[in-house]
């Protein structure tokens, strides 16, 4: 089947969601050979004015932001030479925990930040301890965290966004993209995620992330922007071998994690009928993709499920893996 066919065959389900549940959505089919599909659903906002969903739409990619640019450039530099996945994260930030020299947080390697298997907790408010980025930054390298038990964390890649920062000279809303990805989007392109109670407005075209938002809309783990075509695009220059991560990012560091990115198992949002050499990942604010590299395809789901608020229930979970279900069924 072509790539529109595979597309069709899970129209039906989205449809419906976006006329019970989430406000709009738009499903993408890349394969190998370059095949493409886009389809779009209902509305990119409710309120306080309708706007459409479009093709062209821009949404906020939440934590894809960790797959589709920390990792990437993490894995850049690892190709340059300039870091090993093994070193500690001290190589690029000798003042992390400078205070104690024996504190866990500078043992810390770039794969374990990677793989999310460090002591770090799963997110904090930061945002609450004030809007100055460069003293944000300063907190989270001086901060004694908590111990813990391995779990899926922000606070990993934060550290790896100010490593990037470091090694590069830059912050990162200053390094370069690639088109249909970007910090800053025209907000009247976007599609709009929550009614802040904390900013007091709908938000369209500045980073849902209330820790991103403070460290200055760019950072490690969120604040990245992007539209169907540009997320499609990074998962076709993974299966080309265009950028040759993939065998990387397939090697599984844990039984659920690979480097960056989720690894297929029983119950995880790409669903069940995927191959075993499927990665994938999520944002909070409704977005995802997923890539099988033994069948040659990918496939994302960009919602904008938050709006106007996240405190319902979208069915978003079970929609991911119903419609991971129905793409790969069509290529079988």
């Amino acid at each position: 089947m072509n790539a529109h066919e595979i597309v069709a065959a899970a129209t039906n389900c989205i449809a419906e969601a976006v006329a019970e549940r989430i406000p709009g959505a738009v499903l993408g089919v890349v394969t190998a050979t370059g095949d493409r599909a886009v389809r779009p659903f209902g509305m990119a906002q409710r309120e306080p004015e309708p706007a459409p969903m479009h093709r062209g739409t821009w949404f906020d990619l939440a934590s894809l932001t960790k797959v589709l640019f920390t990792t990437p450039v993490i894995l850049r530099l690892v190709a340059q030479g300039r870091i090993a996945l093994d070193d500690r994260l001290t190589i690029a930030i000798p003042d992390l925990r400078q205070y104690d020299a024996d504190a866990t947080e500078r043992r810390l390697t770039f794969r374990q930040c990677l793989t999310h298997q460090t002591h770090l907790p799963a997110v904090e408010p930061l945002y609450t301890y004030g809007l100055e980025p460069a003293t944000l930054r300063a907190f989270i390298l001086q901060r004694e965290w908590r111990p813990g038990p391995p779990v899926y964390s922000d606070i990993n890649f934060m550290l790896l966004g100010i490593a990037i920062e470091r090694l590069t000279g830059c912050s990162l809303g200053d390094l370069g993209l690639p088109a249909g990805v970007a910090w800053r989007p025209e907000p009247a392109d976007t599609a709009a995620t929550e009614r802040c109670t904390w900013r007091g407005r709908v938000l369209r075209g500045e980073v849902h992330d209330e820790n991103a938002f403070a460290l200055g809309g760019a950072a490690g783990h969120a604040g990245l922007f992007g539209t169907i075509d540009g997320v499609l695009d990074a998962a076709e220059r993974l299966l080309r071998g265009t950028e040759p991560w993939l065998a990387a990012v397939l090697t599984r560091q844990s039984p659920t994690r690979c480097l960056g990115w989720q690894a297929r198992h029983d119950g995880w949002s790409g669903g069940n009928a995927c191959s075993e050499h499927t990665i994938g990942h999520t944002g909070f604010t409704g977005t995802g993709v997923w890539i099988d590299a033994a069948r040659g395809i990918s496939w994302a789901l960009l919602t904008n499920r938050v709006h106007p608020t996240r405190h319902r229930d979208t069915g978003i979970d079970a929609l991911r893996r119903q419609v991971g279900d129905l793409v790969i069924s069509a290529v079988s």
